[in-house]
């Protein structure tokens, strides 16, 4: 799987770990079981979202022999 399509599905996965987290915190009940939840959502939406990020941005657009730019 080529570098950048990963870091494009990375980004959305933290994007949407970040969207779900929030909507938890808004609609929690205040348990301890909440909170372990949206805190484990948070941390692994802004690592995925991060790494997304840096994939997307340190791999360069390279052309094939047979591709041509239109």
């Amino acid at each position: 799987m080529e570098k950048r399509a990963l870091g494009i599905i990375l980004t959305i996965l933290g994007i949407i770990a970040l969207l779900v987290a929030g909507w938890m915190f808004i609609n929690h009940s205040g348990s301890n079981y909440d909170v372990k939840v949206i805190t484990t959502s948070v941390i692994l939406g802004v690592i995925f979202f991060v790494s997304g990020i840096g994939l997307v941005r340190s791999t360069k657009d390279t052309l094939k022999n047979d591709e041509r730019v239109s």
